[in-house]
């Protein structure tokens, strides 16, 4: 970040948790950075509001945006933080709705929403975290014992506890989510935004995987409702489904 950082540099705009990998970034030392060459930071909090503490204050972001389906909270609704004193212009007009900066009638039923499930999720957080890290623990462990040749992406610590993206060498990605949706299992092998996308995950192979390996690579999301039971159960359906699509793929 230092290095990236010019002397026109309007704006830093970084993930706090990334959509893919679930990695956490290191947002203090950033803020310092940007504070110190005078440049507005900010942070798009959409993957870690709920999964891991965010305090706008200690991390010393001057922009924080949020989304409210991420907490279970309906589709459509968001927040924006803004540290006071940065300075915002609008780039929609017509009404004076939100201190002038953007022009249209309020969705209050879900901005309502969004704030009870941000209130359930502070509540459960530490609880909720810890059991979802168990249960991603639990799946890789199981599939780096069971499923030859595989292995985990990323940052094996410094993470979301409700992601895990691993590599099925061997494997084309879109054939094991077909196999693993035939099954009752629903994951990705990016992130969902680019869902259908065939090249390669950019942000797999920006930490130094090959094309092949980034595509033979699957993201899993655990959840509120996430059991052990299911995720036994997912393990089951990986081992069945590598070893199918493997033994078909050498015989192609």
């Amino acid at each position: 970040m230092e290095r990236a950082l010019r002397p026109e540099t309007a704006l830093v705009s970084v993930m706090h948790a990334n959509n893919e990998l679930g990695t956490v970034q290191a947002i203090e030392a950033i803020a310092r950075l940007t504070r110190a060459a005078g440049v507005p930071l900010h942070v798009d909090g959409v993957q870690a509001l709920g999964k891991i503490p965010v305090d706008v204050e200690g991390l010393g972001v001057d922009l924080y945006s949020m989304s409210g389906h991420k907490l279970y909270a309906p589709k459509g609704v968001g927040a924006l933080y803004v540290r006071k004193g940065t300075s915002m212009a609008p780039i929609a007009y017509g009404g004076h709705h939100e201190r002038d900066r953007r022009p249209g009638t309020e969705n209050v039923p879900g901005i309502a929403a969004f704030g009870a499930a941000a209130e359930l999720a502070l509540r459960t957080l530490a609880a909720e975290g810890e059991r979802l890290a168990a249960l991603r623990d639990r799946l890789e462990t199981a599939v780096l014992g069971r499923v030859p040749r595989t292995g985990v992406n990323g940052s094996p610590s410094n993470r979301t506890p409700n992601t895990s993206n691993m590599y099925f060498d061997g494997i084309d990605g879109e054939a094991l989510v077909i196999a693993l949706d035939l099954r009752g299992f629903a994951v990705s092998t990016g992130a969902a935004c680019s869902s259908g996308a065939l090249a390669p995950s950019h942000v797999l192979t920006a930490i130094g995987l090959s094309a092949d390996r980034a595509r033979s690579s699957m993201r899993f999301s655990l959840g509120r409702s996430t059991t052990a039971g299911q995720v036994d159960a997912l393990v089951e359906a990986l081992v069945a489904a590598v070893e199918h699509l493997r033994r078909i793929s050498a015989h192609a």
